[in-house]
């Protein structure tokens, strides 16, 4: 029988190396996410976003694909171009 991502995943996630890092992934995919959903409601392409953060699509391009960490300049200057506000918390780590 063919072993199932899903099943294999449960297992590792009980590795906490694993685990640690799987929640990292985590938080940059919300980043990205969150990067992508601000230039499309403001309706921007990648070359309008970048234009209006004076730097160049192709950077655009390597945020919104996870390739590049974005400085908190880089991402305050996402937030002015989209009209939007840059918010940075902290929360609680998760009890382990």
């Amino acid at each position: 029988e063919m072993t199932k991502v899903k099943d294999l995943h449960r297992d590792w996630m009980k590795n906490p190396k694993y685990k640690t890092e799987y929640e990292a992934l985590g938080m940059e995919f919300h980043l990205v996410r969150s990067l992508i959903e601000a230039r499309t409601r403001a309706g921007l392409s990648q070359t309008q976003l970048a234009r209006r953060m004076n730097t160049s699509q192709s950077y655009v391009a390597r945020i919104e694909s996870g390739q590049v960490k974005p400085s908190t300049a880089a991402l305050e200057r996402v937030a002015k171009a989209t009209g939007l506000r840059l918010n940075i918390t902290f929360e609680p780590a998760e009890a382990r």
